[in-house]
């Protein structure tokens, strides 16, 4: 195994009023205990073979906190601590990349949460949002340095948001 890329998400947002409790945990379990269960498959086989490459995927969201969005935000966050504290115990050989996406259009806007929020995100998803493949050459990037190299965050997102 030359690369763990840590990219599923749960994206189901609501306001807290609408006290949607099994959205939370989803979003928990998909986006923080992902990332740990990915890391506790990976890890054992990168220190055997003294290489590898984590790749985890944060959000925008992790950097600035919007309404309806703040237990996506609350996990994406912890995807960026767990990412840094990773790569400080990492040591030399291993790389630790953290990808934070903004606005891309995937299927994944929308799905779960507030009908509400749902149709407000597909709306500005339509509006602005950058293609897949931006992050997608953002990890390449990342995953093509030479040995001894670590991109250890990007931050990638559309010009039209703010």
């Amino acid at each position: 195994m030359d690369v763990m890329f840590s990219n599923a998400g749960s994206m189901a947002v609501s306001s807290y009023d609408e006290l949607r409790v099994d959205d939370w945990e989803l979003m928990v379990d998909t986006n923080i205990k992902g990332v740990l269960h990915g890391i506790a498959a990976a890890l054992p086989v990168f220190r055997s073979q003294t290489t590898g490459h984590f790749v985890h995927t944060a959000s925008t969201a992790a950097y600035k906190v919007v309404p309806s969005q703040a237990v996506y935000a609350a996990t994406k966050s912890a995807v960026k601590v767990l990412t840094e504290g990773l790569r400080q115990e990492a040591g030399p050989n291993l790389r630790v990349t953290l990808v934070s996406p903004g606005f891309t259009h995937t299927e994944g806007i929308g799905k779960g949460g507030s009908p509400a929020t749902a149709t407000d995100l597909i709306a500005m998803r339509d509006a602005i949002a950058m293609p897949p493949d931006a992050i997608a050459r953002a990890v390449a990037f990342a995953i093509e340095q030479p040995p001894g190299v670590d991109v250890g965050e990007i931050v990638v997102r559309p010009t039209a948001q703010g």
